[in-house]
């Protein structure tokens, strides 16, 4: 996991060199879900065009990682930069670019066995011009 990790965070800071800087960049395994991690991102530029946003993260995801990597991903959820779960998640854990690690705790309303946090910091809610 610690090579795939680093290369989320590459990925991670690619992404907020061109488009701006995530509000929340996470990898969460939840309880249920066996083996497979949940990209979760929340950003100002995600909320301009989130299907734009969606199919440009993957495409870039599909071009980072190897097809047996991409099996280890369940899914991309973009998050509301207004759902208070963001905030909650950005003043329990304040990194950018980074790696921190959260095991056993409840995000989003879920149980998450396993989390890596890349990115969470308040960010101004103005989409960049």
């Amino acid at each position: 996991m610690k090579e795939l990790l680093d290369r989320f965070i590459e990925l991670e800071r690619s992404i907020s060199e061109e488009k701006g800087d995530f509000a929340l960049f996470a990898l969460f395994l939840r309880e249920d879900a066996g083996d497979k991690w949940d990209l979760i991102l929340a950003a100002p530029w995600i909320e301009e065009d989130r299907k734009s946003a969606l199919s440009e993260i993957t495409k870039r995801i599909q071009a980072t990682f190897e097809t047996e990597e991409l099996t280890q991903l369940s899914r991309v959820v973009l998050v509301d930069l207004a759902n208070p779960a963001v905030e909650a998640v950005n003043r329990a854990v304040r990194i950018q670019h980074g790696q921190a690690e959260v095991k056993d705790s409840n995000f989003f309303g879920l149980q998450i066995k396993h989390a890596y946090i890349i990115s969470s910091e308040r960010v101004d809610q103005q989409v960049p011009a």
